[in-house]
Formats: C-alpha cells, structure tokens, sequence
C-alpha cells in the first residue's frame, strides 16, 4: 500500500507550508523520508524482496541529494528539518 492523498496533503502542509506547495525542499525531502520508512517496514516482513530493496536505495540517495542542496543553501532550514525528521542522531 503507498501514501495516501490524506497523508500527502498532510506532510506538505506540515513541511511546505500549505497543501499546494509541493515544490518546496523541505516538503520534497519528508514525502521521501516517508516513502522510506514505509518501504522499510515492508522490507521487514519480506526479507527476499530485492527489487523493493533496490528502489529504497534509489529513494535514499535521491533525499540524500536533495538534503546536500538544501545544506549548500539554506544552513537553519537543513538543521531544522533534520531535528524534526528525527534524521542524523
């Protein structure tokens, strides 16, 4: 099962400011961090899926790019968003 519509609106009004604003970083980077931690529960109960496996770790170097951009340019944001993502202990 994917993201909902209901949670997508839901993170991009949380990160992004409000429902339309889908091109923000910040918005980009926790829809991402979701996908990721959906694709990993799944993972979790089946172990012996590789081609799951393989497009988690497309997702996880595509917010890895997009977590580099957003530190190149805006330095409080990144710092921000990672405390709130609960990323980089």
């Amino acid at each position: 099962m994917s993201i909902t519509k209901e949670k997508k609106v839901k993170v991009f009004t949380d990160f992004g400011g409000k429902a339309t604003n889908t091109g923000s970083i910040e918005a980009q980077i926790a829809l991402v961090t979701e996908r990721i931690s959906h694709i990993s529960e799944h993972l979790q109960a089946n172990k012996k899926d590789f081609s799951t496996h393989r497009g988690l770790m497309q997702l996880v170097g595509q917010r890895k790019r997009l977590l580099t951009y957003l530190q190149k340019t805006n330095l409080s944001g990144y710092r921000s968003l990672i405390e709130k993502l609960g990323l980089r202990k």
